[in-house]
């Protein structure tokens, strides 16, 4: 038998799990509360899907046709055009240096001087030894011309006159390697001015002023490097290679963009120079060259770049917002707005990126549809839509050359 006590506390325990439950009864209905049809509004049905028969808002924008570049892009390394060591061609004590380090140096252009007053004693020396044998040449000749005479007179014997001939042309021949000998010493007083070879900037100048220096010395007395032009090399895939020897054998020339790491400035625009003769097998690329003129020096030795060549152009394609181009396990897609304000959902095929905001399409879309830039994660095909366009309507055409930095890779 159960005590008054116990029936109490059960009494008491039923009494709040009913509490309990019209607390939970009364919370559910407080924040979900009962809605008839009409107050949810209408139910998805028929082509909108179901949960929505109301038009959907979306933004939308035009097909339209332009000319798209294709481009090549790979990362490429600044090199200079021409790296030349400047050595001494003669020995002797280094004088002057005319150069500071870092300076911008033109071909022709003082850099050092080396001691010449030992190669200007020495191109005198030849100088009077020529003067000394243009008189003999002068004496024996005269000494010819008498002796032709008598023999002509029969009063000199032919051995003689055959002895002043010989005389004369050895007299000849010393003078002419006299000459030799004041070129070879006009050469070495002029290798002791030291000049650049190249036009471009000076290193870290290797030698000081006083020291002795020598034709056989290999570290020389600065480099300079050609930077103005300026190349870079990339490598590209082998895959490639027969569109770029299609254009070059044609003579057309490919033009190359150097843009900077972030890719979002450009630095110079040059044009392609070389192309490797070999396809590196470990790679299975193969390696370019570009020139850039680099006026204003945005391009420096050893600099990381992102090169841009363009190697063909789409002629009048058909091209669409970024925005508009959808992917999914079955490819690219985009909803193209159809008469009576209905979406059908198209499959395309894409080629390159044209400026920033705007994608060629190869098939799928043709030039004047309206397709969808915003709304499209609600839509399906066959979804009814209503056009919010306004200011925002995502179909201006924008050229590379509005922002050249944004590059095209090609497909």
């Amino acid at each position: 038998m159960k005590t008054r006590a116990q029936k109490k506390v059960q009494c008491r325990n039923v009494i709040l799990l009913l509490a309990v439950v019209l607390m939970i009864i009364s919370l559910t209905y407080y924040f979900h509360p009962l809605r008839s049809p009409t107050a949810m509004g209408p139910t998805r049905g028929g082509p909108d899907g179901p949960g929505m028969s109301g038009p959907i808002p979306v933004h939308s924008g035009m097909a339209k046709q332009a000319d798209v570049p294709v481009y090549l892009s790979a990362l490429g390394t600044v090199i200079a055009n021409a790296t030349v060591t400047v050595t001494s061609r003669v020995d002797g004590q280094l004088m002057t240096i005319y150069f500071t380090e870092g300076q911008s140096v033109t071909k022709g252009q003082l850099l050092a001087q080396i001691d010449p007053r030992s190669y200007q004693a020495t191109l005198e020396q030849y100088q009077g030894n020529l003067a000394q044998n243009q008189a003999l040449l002068k004496s024996a000749q005269l000494t010819l011309a008498r002796y032709k005479t008598l023999f002509a007179l029969k009063s000199l014997s032919r051995q003689s006159l055959d002895e002043q001939t010989a005389a004369v042309g050895q007299y000849l021949g010393t003078i002419k390697s006299d000459q030799a000998q004041i070129d070879a010493a006009k050469l070495d007083l002029e290798y002791a001015r030291i000049v650049a070879p190249i036009s471009g900037r000076a290193g870290l100048r290797l030698v000081d002023a006083g020291n002795m220096v020598h034709s056989t010395d290999t570290t020389g007395i600065v480099t300079i490097t050609q930077t103005q032009p300026i190349a870079a090399t990339f490598s590209v895939p082998q895959a490639n290679v027969p569109s770029l020897l299609k254009a070059l054998h044609q003579g057309h020339g490919l033009p190359a963009t150097a843009i900077d790491q972030d890719g979002a400035t450009v630095l110079a625009q040059g044009k392609l120079n070389f192309i490797s003769n070999a396809i590196d097998s470990d790679t299975g690329s193969i390696k370019l060259k570009a020139i850039f003129d680099n006026r204003d020096e945005r391009l420096y030795p050893n600099q990381f770049v992102n090169i841009r060549l363009q190697t063909g152009t789409l002629t009048q394609a058909t091209v669409v917002p970024s925005q508009a181009l959808q992917l999914s396990s079955d490819g690219d897609f985009v909803y193209i707005i159809k008469p009576g304000n209905t979406v059908v959902r198209q499959a395309v095929k894409t080629g390159p990126a044209f400026g920033n905001d705007l994608q060629a399409i190869i098939s799928g879309v043709t030039p004047g549809d309206q397709v969808v830039t915003e709304g499209i994660d609600r839509l399906n095909n066959g979804s009814k839509v209503q056009v919010m366009n306004g200011a925002h309507n995502g179909t201006g055409i924008q050229s590379p050359a509005d922002n050249p930095a944004h590059g095209m890779a090609a497909q």
